[in-house]
C-alpha cells in the first residue's frame, strides 16, 4: 500500500472541514455543459428529495441551478473549441438558505456592464424586476453569447435575494466573476 503525502492528506482534510462546515455539499471545477448540468440538477433533486425539502424550495433551487449552469455554459470566456464553458460551480445549505456560486473567467471588457446589470437588478424593487423580465421578453437584444440578460433578472425575481458578486482582476485581460446566490428554505407566501 503506498501512502499519501502528509502535506496533501493536511490540505484534503482542511478542504474536507471547510465545506462540512461552510454546507456546501458539491463542488466541481471543470467545463460545463448540457450534460454536465442535468447531472448537478439530478443530484441536488435527489439530495432535496433526501431532505424532504418542500416543492417550493426544490422548484426554486433547481430553477437557480439550470439558470446560472447555463450562463456559465454560454457566457464563460473560457470556451473552448468544443463550446463548452469552463469554471467553478458550488451548492450547499445552510438554516435557512441554499447556496448556489459560480465562477468564471470573463474579458476585462465585459466587466462593466455586467457589474452595471447586476446592481440595476440588486436595486430594482419587486415590481421593477418583473417590469425589467416582461421588457427584456419583448425588446431584449441578444448579447454576441446568444444572452439577453433574462436569466440574471429571473433569478433575482424568483428569489426574492441581492446578489452577491466580486471580480477578481487575473491578468491584463480578464477577471475571475464570482457569483453567489441565495434561495430560502422556508417560504410562508412566496410565489414561483
Amino acid at each position: 500500500m503506498m501512502m499519501l503525502n502528509t502535506s496533501f492528506t493536511k490540505s484534503v482534510l482542511t478542504f474536507y472541514d471547510e465545506m462540512v462546515n461552510n454546507g456546501i455539499s458539491l463542488v466541481y471545477l471543470g467545463e460545463f455543459n448540457q450534460e454536465i448540468t442535468k447531472m448537478f440538477t439530478s443530484m441536488a433533486e435527489d439530495e432535496m428529495g433526501r431532505n424532504n425539502e418542500q416543492t417550493k424550495v426544490k422548484r426554486k433551487v433547481y430553477h437557480v441551478m439550470v439558470e446560472t449552469l447555463q450562463n456559465m455554459n454560454k457566457h464563460s470566456d473560457s470556451i473552448s473549441d468544443h463550446h463548452v464553458g469552463k469554471g467553478l460551480f458550488i451548492i450547499g445549505k445552510n438554516e435557512k438558505n441554499y447556496f448556489i456560486i459560480t465562477s468564471n473567467k470573463i474579458r476585462k471588457e465585459r466587466m462593466p456592464q455586467l457589474k452595471e446589470m447586476i446592481d440595476y437588478v440588486n436595486n430594482a424593487s419587486k415590481a421593477e424586476l418583473k417590469q425589467m423580465y416582461l421588457k427584456q421578453i419583448k425588446e431584449g437584444s441578444l448579447s454576441e453569447k446568444g444572452g439577453a440578460g433574462l436569466g440574471i433578472i429571473d433569478i433575482a425575481r424568483k428569489t426574492g435575494e441581492k446578489y452577491q458578486y466580486q471580480f477578481l482582476p487575473l491578468d491584463s485581460e480578464h477577471y475571475f466573476f464570482m457569483l453567489k446566490v441565495k434561495v430560502k428554505c422556508y417560504f410562508e407566501d412566496a410565489e414561483f
